[in-house]
């Protein structure tokens, strides 16, 4: 069954004007806003499915953005901690709880971005 396109329902309701009268003009017009308001629903909701095939949602909202500035901001926030302890200590062993902390933080996020 194919749908009446809006042109069309119009060009009907004039019609029907015409042939009615004008003592049924507002029933018409009524008609006609209905009619023309349900066909944008059913255009906006086929958009709307479309666009969300198109874009599937993010997981758990964080972009792929989020996780390359976590990336970066944990190579520079370990660069320069491993240049200090390194300059300050004598030792490489303080590195090892920094790194894990670091690789920790990094595991948990990614962790909880997977869909379950």
């Amino acid at each position: 069954m194919t749908t009446p396109s809006p042109g069309d329902e119009l060009r009907a309701a004039v019609s029907a004007r015409r042939d009615l009268g004008p003592e049924f003009e507002d029933a018409l017009v009524e008609s006609f806003l209905d009619k023309l308001g349900s066909e944008v629903d059913r255009r906006v909701d086929q958009r709307v499915a479309a666009a969300e095939v198109a874009a599937p949602a993010t997981r758990d909202g964080r972009s792929d953005g989020m996780r390359l500035a976590l990336a970066i901001v944990s190579l520079a926030l370990g660069t320069i901690v491993t240049i200090a302890i390194l300059a300050t200590t004598k030792g490489a062993l303080a590195l090892i709880p920094v790194w894990a902390g670091i690789v920790l933080v990094n595991v948990v996020f990614t962790q909880s971005t997977r869909k379950p």
